[in-house]
């Protein structure tokens, strides 16, 4: 059994946003840290929905929304992916009235309502002294809220994107990149044996890191990503020059699902908005298929050269943790316990030049993390540059 020495207190952790590898290493280290360090810890289920469905009545079942976590409970769940606690796309400041539990539909009646009040209730009933979100910037920015609220918040950074400001690195993001290299090389034979154009599609709502570090890294020839708006001409005449040069005959461009064509806006699957107001983004990759295939006679002679077409999508988040989103997770769950055990608030564990350390939470929503353009992406090539990597972080591209 776990061997708590006294009860200093009472942690809370919830997993909020897209679910990556490294969330269940991440809540197995602040866990046995935890209880070793005398503190009980509260897993809070489904996001930042958890603090909102609860019934605070002695009698209420609310196993649903919350768990006590021990020892026993995470350490073979954190050799896993995914979140054991759960997920979900929430956002208590902005919550419609359908989405309502229905112990408070009664109580608020707006279109839209603010349920902070509910979650600050939530969370001195159940004792919590300090809370650990881990999640992306729009998880991270409603535990900003709660931070100004008075609550002792320590964030951590995860989403894939890799685009939390403040820190070279979230956790997901290597195993996104290390999957997405894989899976492009594995298609290569494909684009080969029919000597054809291969266009991958890749996550990256507002951020290029997801293509473009493969890029570099060899997966493909040409990347598109949202930070850029592309010419689909251009994109096509030099993906079929890049054809011509292969002795297998074909070519690889990484598609970020926010790209988009030059005067034209981000593809949608749907208009169907979560509770953070975002779209979900998929589908420009078959667009670029379908036009590249149109255009490529005009530069090579005439001839059509077809397309394969493949998104990635949750292959790239689903499965165990790579090397770097398990150790990673480790140090970012003993930091977050070192700030709660200096009695510091407010606080992000992050990765800054290659060293953790940690910065305040406000970072979180003064601005925005995207690749740099000008130092990175050759926008006449579509492509990476490939220069000045002395003294950059291991990621190179996704240093502030």
């Amino acid at each position: 059994m776990s061997q708590i020495k006294r009860n200093k207190g009472v942690l809370g952790i919830l997993t909020g946003g897209g679910d990556v590898p490294g969330l269940n290493p991440v809540i197995r280290a602040i866990t046995i840290r935890a209880n070793r360090e005398g503190y009980q810890v509260i897993g809070i289920r489904k996001g930042w929905s958890g603090l909102v469905g609860m019934i605070r009545e002695k009698d209420a079942d609310n196993s649903p929304f919350y768990q006590i976590l021990f020892e026993e409970t995470v350490n073979k769940i954190g050799r896993t992916g995914g979140t054991f606690l759960h997920t979900s796309r929430t956002r208590p400041s902005y919550m419609p009235h359908l989405n309502l539990p229905p112990h408070l539909k009664d109580r608020y009646k707006e279109d839209i309502n603010d349920l902070t009040p509910e979650v600050l209730k939530n969370l001195d009933y159940l004792g919590i002294d300090y809370l650990i979100p881990i999640g992306g910037d729009d998880t991270l920015s409603y535990a900003t809220r709660l931070h100004k609220e008075g609550v002792k918040v320590i964030c951590v950074p995860k989403t894939m994107d890799n685009d939390v400001p403040g820190t070279d690195y979230c956790i997901g993001f290597s195993t996104c990149v290390t999957r997405t290299i894989s899976m492009t090389h594995a298609l290569r034979t494909a684009a080969g044996s029919h000597e054809r154009f291969l266009v991958i599609e890749v996550f990256g709502r507002y951020t290029g890191f997801t293509a473009l570090l493969p890029t570099m890294a060899g997966a493909a020839n040409r990347c598109v990503i949202p930070e850029h708006k592309f010419n689909i001409e251009q994109l096509c005449e030099l993906l079929t020059s890049d054809r011509k040069t292969n002795p297998s005959n074909y070519s690889v461009v990484l598609v970020s699902e926010g790209a988009m064509f030059d005067g034209k806006d981000m593809v949608f699957q749907d208009k169907e908005k979560d509770m953070f107001g975002h779209k979900k983004l998929g589908g420009v990759g078959d667009h670029i298929s379908l036009l590249l295939k149109e255009l490529s006679p005009k530069f090579n002679n005439g001839q059509v050269i077809n397309v394969i077409n493949q998104r990635l999508s949750y292959l790239v988040r689903c499965g165990n943790p790579d090397a770097i989103d398990s150790i990673v997770p480790m140090a970012y769950g003993n930091l977050a316990l070192d700030l709660v055990l200096d009695g510091k608030s407010g606080r992000m564990v992050c990765l800054r030049n290659g060293q953790y350390d940690n910065i305040p939470v406000d970072i979180i929503t003064s601005k925005k993390k995207v690749v740099d353009v000008d130092k990175y992406y050759h926008t006449e090539r579509l492509r990476p540059k490939y220069k000045s990597f002395h003294q950059k972080p291991q990621f190179i591209v996704t240093s502030d």
